[in-house]
């Protein structure tokens, strides 16, 4: 196939790759600072804090305030439960004896609803994310625009299609 002919076409492409690249790059921008929450951050540490008297608030069916039904973290938190009751608590696989602590690292995407003796409801959902890196936002962005680009490049052609001669006559002025 002759360059020539081909040349027009393919900037024409390139050029609309382009802007639709910056297009996409900062409505995913847009779009990821409207919508932060707080698993757009990296691994820390979470404590848990089982206030004393929850074994008797708990036993009367109450629900204890500074204590979440739901959490969610993010892949390489570590849920840090501290137990400041007078009673053992459990939370899934770990035992907390009074004045003692547990951790529960998190390790893989997964939700869950263990259970919890520091719940009226007798358990604890708990969702496990992944965090919102840099490389998942560029990825977002690699799956937006070539597809994008394709739409809008064969659309220029049905509205304003090439003539290879007249790019070559205007090429050949130059």
């Amino acid at each position: 196939m002759n360059k020539e002919i081909v040349w027009p076409y393919l900037k024409r492409f390139l050029i609309i790759l382009l802007v639709c690249s910056v297009l996409a790059g900062v409505g995913s921008e847009i779009a990821f600072r409207v919508q932060r929450n707080n698993i757009d951050r990296g691994p820390q540490d979470i404590e848990l804090i089982i206030p004393a008297g929850t074994a008797a608030k708990v036993a009367k069916g109450q629900a204890v305030p500074s204590l979440p039904e739901e959490m969610v973290f993010i892949i390489g938190d570590v849920l840090i439960v501290q137990n400041e009751d007078s009673e053992t608590h459990e939370l899934g696989p770990l035992l907390i004896p009074p004045g003692t602590s547990a951790s529960m690292p998190m390790k893989e995407v997964d939700n869950l609803a263990l259970g919890c003796s520091f719940q009226p409801s007798n358990y604890l959902g708990m969702e496990i994310k992944e965090a919102t890196t840099w490389e998942t936002r560029l990825l977002a962005i690699s799956f937006v625009a070539p597809p994008t680009a394709i739409i809008a490049f064969l659309y220029s052609l049905a509205i304003r299609g090439i003539d290879p001669n007249e790019e070559l006559a205007e090429e050949k002025k130059k």
